[in-house]
């Protein structure tokens, strides 16, 4: 028999409106008065409905399970209380509500166990989700399938740095506990240290899944080669390199993508470009780390050329690939074309700027000498600048020699920063290049009063699979004889060409021959001596520096290249300098 249109309507406004669905229950449960054996059932099955069609708010949950209460659905009822967590889960904000609920559930199964875990895991706190976790182990309840995405997920989130006051080793102790570990348990758990700024954590993990016989995957191999690229391990990426050209891995275009990147974030733009031309399907990406790696390197005409070849082909650019324009457009000295592309980037793409976009802008500005513009610039910026922004034209002072914007970019810089000793020592060589030694020693005095520390300088090279670490004047070395042997060796080739130490900003309360001998035995020279002694003539020197390179070493390092015919790559806290034949990519700007 057909329903009446009348009780159509009744119908459509039980299944849309929750209050309507209530009213409607109150009315059908007294009819069960007489009856209490069928009220139950029927209230518990109709609670559970309304519950799978009401997710708006907390305050109608609680008047649903209040309702199931009144009309004798005990508080423990273990599908009222299935249900009433899954539908509270969905509400960010009603976590603290479903626990109340979950620790009155007699012997919840689990369901509802994973539930709470994901519940808590998709939260901005995710720490509960492991509590939740080793009470389900204690009680000796066997995970399933669901359970682990959703704890990892909390794992994944508490390796953040933001977060890791001892939570990366809890998130670990949490990972040990796990009964089954499969191929994308480790995954996750590695991808996790991977892209949180925990690269020595994520190579640890990923020696101990390839112990326990795992065997690794594309996904497996992009997390180590974001590692190693955070790490500048190159020697090690050459052979996770050799590995997935052994099984085919090469064929990945995510596992390529992230060979790409470590090769250009390690300055080997040779190998990067020779990985970009092997991949079959480029997507943005791929383009994005090419023309990024280029313009971070100091090859600025050829990451512009990257780009136009990207916009032939009908690639739509991102905000990233902006950043990578844009740089590139400083290092040309390209001033009116990177204000062009800022607008194309708005006008064109539509892409809103990032303050990061607007750094480059700041660096555009200041590495061609309009230090003035560049502060002007900032004035006007549509957001509140950082130290970043701050930091670089305060860069740009001490090359250009703008002492007064200088002193107003440390101010500002030290509201967001006062204990950065990196900002000291620009404004200090900042006033040492004005010959202002009073103010030199006054800066160095509030670095002392702050309790600013200067950050001890050292420098690293990669030979045969090992690392050699130097800091200045090191004689810890075994081959400390030869490495200074051959240092004298090179100050002497190096004054034959014209090479005069530069001690302009060393202070000036010590003789001239001191100041000279200081400056010759700063790290990354004692490095690149190592090199020479230890590697055939031709091969590439990279070294990696923890602070700026200074301008005696840059100097020298440029003399180096041209007398011993090496290319020397060095990466300092700044960006990449390839120094070959006598210069350097940064055109002398850093």
């Amino acid at each position: 028999m057909n329903s009446s249109p009348k009780q159509n309507n009744g119908l459509m406004c039980f299944q849309k409106s929750p209050y309507f669905r209530l009213h409607f229950l109150r009315t059908l449960c007294q009819s069960f008065s007489q009856s209490t054996k069928g009220a139950k059932p029927f209230i518990l099955k109709k609670c559970v409905a309304l519950l799978l069609t009401c997710t708006s708010s907390e305050q109608k949950l609680k008047q649903i399970h209040a309702f199931s209460i009144r009309h004798g659905v005990p508080l423990s009822n273990p599908d009222m209380g299935k249900h009433l967590i899954f539908t509270l889960v969905s509400l960010s904000s009603a976590m603290s509500y479903a626990h109340r609920i979950f620790t009155q559930l007699h012997n919840p199964n689990i369901f509802t166990w994973n539930t709470m875990i994901r519940g808590y895991a998709e939260t901005e706190t995710p720490r509960p989700a492991l509590d939740v976790y080793s009470c389900m182990h204690m009680k000796s309840i066997d995970p399933d399938t669901h359970t682990y995405p959703f704890l990892l997920k909390a794992v994944a989130k508490l390796t953040a740095v933001s977060e890791a006051c001892g939570r990366a080793e809890s998130a670990h102790k949490m990972f040990d506990l796990m009964n089954e570990k499969n191929l994308v348990t480790w995954n996750t758990v590695i991808n996790g240290y991977a892209l949180n700024g925990m690269p020595n954590e994520a190579l640890t993990l990923y020696r101990e899944m390839c112990l326990e016989g795992v065997e690794p995957d594309g996904f497996s191999i992009v997390s180590l080669l974001t590692a190693c690229a955070e790490l500048w391990a190159l020697g090690l990426g050459k052979r996770v390199h050799v590995y997935m050209l052994k099984v085919g891995l090469v064929k990945n275009s995510h596992a390529s993508n992230a060979l790409l990147d470590l090769y250009a974030k390690c300055g080997s733009i040779r190998e990067a470009k020779c990985v970009f031309g092997e991949i079959k399907n480029k997507c943005v990406v791929s383009w994005n780390s090419l023309i990024v790696g280029l313009a971070t390197n100091g090859f600025g005409h050829e990451a512009l050329g990257f780009f136009k070849e990207l916009e032939r082909q009908g690639h739509v650019p991102t905000e990233v690939t902006f950043i990578g324009v844009l740089y590139a457009c400083s290092h040309c000295g390209m001033v009116d074309e990177g204000f062009a592309y800022f607008r194309r980037m708005k006008e064109e793409y539509h892409l809103v700027p990032r303050i990061e976009h607007y750094g480059c802008m700041v660096d555009l500005l200041g590495r061609n000498g309009l230090v003035k513009k560049a502060y002007d610039y900032i004035q006007n910026m549509p957001m509140k600048p950082n130290a970043v922004i701050w930091r670089t034209l305060l860069g740009a002072c001490t090359v250009h020699g703008h002492l007064t914007l200088g002193e107003i970019a440390t101010t500002q810089i030290l509201q967001f920063e006062s204990k950065h000793s990196g900002d000291y020592v620009l404004l200090s060589n900042l006033y040492a290049s004005e010959r202002r030694w009073t103010d030199v020693q006054q800066i160095r005095t509030a670095m002392l009063k702050e309790g600013v520390k200067k950050t001890p300088g050292f420098s690293f090279v990669e030979m045969a699979n090992r690392v050699y670490e130097f800091v200045m004047g090191d004689r810890s070395h075994g081959q400390s004889e030869e490495i200074y042997a051959k240092l004298e060796e090179i100050t002497k080739l190096l004054k034959g060409e014209g090479y005069r130490p530069h001690t302009e900003n060393v202070l000036a309360d010590i003789e001239e021959e001191e100041k000279e001998t200081a400056v010759s035995y700063h790290s990354e020279k004692i490095a690149i001596a190592f090199m020479l002694i230890n590697t055939p003539p031709g091969t590439p020197i990279r070294v990696v520096k923890n602070l700026r390179v200074c301008g005696d070493c840059h100097i020298a390092i440029k003399h180096i290249s041209k007398v011993y015919g090496r290319e020397i790559i060095v990466r300092d806290r700044s960006r990449f300098h390839h120094f070959r034949d006598g210069y350097c990519s940064c055109r002398d700007y850093w």
